[in-house]
């Protein structure tokens, strides 16, 4: 019952507002805009332009103008003035509508909407490109460099010829620098330098493709970029690495950037040969401090991307490998062979004599026999009974001993 009340008196609250608003609007009439255009005044950019209708009763009242947008991209807005500019891809048309808004404290009226559009451009259906990609980077000079490229669409002949534009605010250019596929099509384009102004924010880039043929007429295309995300960071400047104690420090530079260096996050790579471990951490400065196991060596890279100045663009290339530690072993030797070893015992099972000559091997040489003493005494036997007798532990102990000779050699060359 008080919830009906509650409406009830809302109800009657909004009818006596609306009574008490009808003397002042009674016979004022509310008409739409009149001359109402849509002009392409470069590329992917509409002049939207109206004029007032001269028979709305200006007196006391405010007036504004209601638009909508209605494609590519929906919008709506108001504005006090007579004109208004909207970027958009033209490729598939523009539309929109505008009325009359009329106010007067709190009340508010509007007219009619009125609606114009301007029709897509004519072209033959999938022959337009497809697959646009395009890459920013600032060079050495400050200047920004252009990388754009796509695929022939579906349906464009063999002999169809691309053409590539670019317009950033009131620059307009087309490409002189093309890469051809097979068909000797353009599906590859280079600016070298632009008019592109590197210090900007969330600026748009528009890139234009049209294109002619002698079977077909090729239908464009448009597509817009924001120029922060499509910047291919440069790669971060001397990079440092060093060792002290336990802990590894590393500094480096900014990339190459009108931006400030807080306006960089960096991903560090970290790759233990020793183990085979890899680490990739997160770092918002231009050094960094890790405990490390000082017995493994490692590989250490860096790369960079925008963080909190801009929108964030594709992360650089990795910076050139950087090494730092060395690996401590008892005895690498024997751990290589013992290594050996096994990979032979795995993969060559069948073949006893070499299992034999790596189990007693690697046995010596982790527990090497306690040398005999030396004979001071002339041996009194000659030296063809030397080679006749059998290879003894202490000639085992010497490595490579059986390779120096053949007559104590258990395994024939042809066996590895």
């Amino acid at each position: 019952m008080a919830s009906m009340l509650r409406v009830f008196l809302i109800l009657l609250w909004a009818t006596n507002l609306v009574q008490r608003n009808a003397p002042r609007a009674a016979g004022v009439q509310v008409f739409p805009p009149v001359n109402f255009t849509l002009t392409v005044s470069a590329l992917a950019q509409v002049l939207l332009h109206w004029k007032p209708n001269p028979n709305q009763e200006q007196k006391n009242y405010t007036i504004r103008y209601d638009v909508k947008i209605l494609s590519p991209v929906p919008e709506e807005y108001d504005t006090k003035t007579t004109r208004s500019i909207r970027t958009a891809a033209l490729h598939n048309g523009f539309s929109a509508h505008i009325r009359t808004l009329l106010l007067h404290n709190d009340l508010q009226m509007t007219s009619d909407w009125v609606k114009e559009k301007i029709l897509p451009p004519p072209g033959a259906p999938e022959t337009s490109v497809t697959n646009l990609s395009c890459v920013t980077r600032i060079t050495i000079s400050h200047t920004v460099s252009l990388h754009c490229t796509w695929l022939p669409g579906q349906g464009a002949p063999e002999d169809t010829k691309y053409f590539l534009f670019y317009r950033y605010e009131m620059y307009t250019e087309e490409c002189q620098d093309y890469i051809k596929d097979k068909w000797n099509r353009n599906t590859e384009c280079r600016f070298s330098v632009t008019h592109i102004d590197p210090e900007e924010i969330d600026s748009l880039i528009v890139i234009h493709i049209n294109g002619s043929s002698k079977y077909a007429a090729i239908k464009p295309f448009q597509q817009l970029f924001n120029q922060n995300t499509i910047e291919k960071v440069n790669v971060p400047r001397n990079v440092t690495v060093l060792l002290e104690q336990n802990d590894l420090l590393a500094t480096w530079e900014k990339p190459i950037s009108p931006f400030g260096k807080e306006c960089f996050e960096y991903e560090f790579y970290l790759f233990n040969l020793k183990s085979g471990n890899k680490q990739i951490l997160q770092i918002f400065s231009n050094d960094f401090r890790l405990r490390i196991d000082v017995t493994s060596r490692y590989s250490i890279q860096i790369r960079a991307n925008h963080h909190i100045c801009c929108r964030r663009g594709f992360w650089s290339d990795w910076s050139e490998i950087i090494y730092v530690g060395q690996n401590k072993l008892e005895n690498p030797a024997t751990w290589i062979l013992a290594m050996l070893c096994v990979r032979q015992k795995k993969q060559f099972f069948h073949i006893p004599p070499l299992l034999f000559f790596c189990r007693n091997h690697v046995w010596s040489k982790l527990f090497p026999p306690i040398p005999t003493p030396r004979n001071k005494f002339r041996d009194p036997f000659p030296n063809d009974y030397e080679r006749a007798r059998t290879c003894t532990s202490e000639t085992e102990t010497e490595f490579g001993s059986f390779a120096e000779d053949p007559y104590c050699s258990p395994l024939d060359d042809s066996v590895f």
